[in-house]
């Protein structure tokens, strides 16, 4: 989720917003179909069970990023080989992404930082030029209520230690906004996200696909959480950020 719409040469403001977070281990280490009591014997039938249980759940509320939080997990670039350490923390409705450092093969920071949305590469294979992307006009407010529209796919279980029991939401930006039909339409940033099923507003994992990612030969990016407080973390606006006085 990532904010890295904007660290992706001048992404739309909406489809900036729309991925702000979309914001992980790859499918094979993440999530799988949460088991059921019954005993239900081959695919089909296991399928058919899993579809009547989530038929009978009423849909959770929506993904809602907390005002004040801290966390650590991954960022995990899989085709490039790369997992890098990554922070993730907000503070009274601004918030930062950190992935990687100045030993690591990536750097970036994303903020949410007083309705701006920016964002800073320090290092990406292949990328020579480092300036830091500004787009004015966006909050907190509007990140979460461009979740408001995710889809929800399931509940589900991501197989680690601790096991996490998440909500798995759909969120993303397709273009141009046309009624159903044989309209041509085109996805531009796509994310999983994965919160606990007990608070939408503690993010475990994130897959984000798409535009977004262009600087990722296959388009695509994981975050996956090993922490998640609700405390107020540490935002810091990069020097190379702040406007001009």
């Amino acid at each position: 989720m990532g904010w890295k719409g904007v660290r992706r040469t001048a992404a739309p403001a909406a489809l900036a917003a729309a991925v702000a977070l979309v914001l992980a281990a790859p499918p094979s280490a993440g999530a799988e179909p949460r088991a059921g009591t019954t005993a239900a014997t081959g695919a089909a039938a296991a399928a058919a069970a899993a579809a009547v249980r989530q038929d009978a759940s009423p849909t959770p509320p929506p993904p809602r990023l907390p005002r004040d939080f801290r966390g650590k997990g991954k960022y995990i670039v899989r085709d490039l080989d790369i997992t890098v350490p990554f922070t993730w923390e907000g503070r009274n409705g601004d918030s930062q992404m950190t992935a990687g450092g100045p030993q690591y093969p990536i750097w970036f920071t994303n903020l949410i930082h007083r309705g701006t949305l920016y964002t800073l590469t320090y290092k990406w294979p292949g990328l020579n030029e480092h300036p830091c992307s500004a787009i004015p006009g966006f909050s907190l407010e509007d990140l979460n209520r461009g979740f408001e529209n995710a889809r929800f796919v399931g509940r589900e279980t991501l197989r680690r230690t601790p096991q996490r029991h998440v909500d798995h939401w759909r969120v993303g930006v397709v273009l141009p906004q046309l009624p159903p039909g044989n309209h041509p339409r085109l996805p531009l940033a796509l994310g999983d996200i994965y919160v606990d099923e007990d608070n939408r507003g503690t993010f475990w994992q994130v897959l984000q696909f798409g535009v977004q990612n262009l600087y990722d030969p296959e388009m695509d990016e994981w975050l996956v959480m090993d922490t998640f407080e609700h405390r107020p973390g540490t935002v810091t606006l990069p020097a190379r950020c702040e406007p001009p006085r």
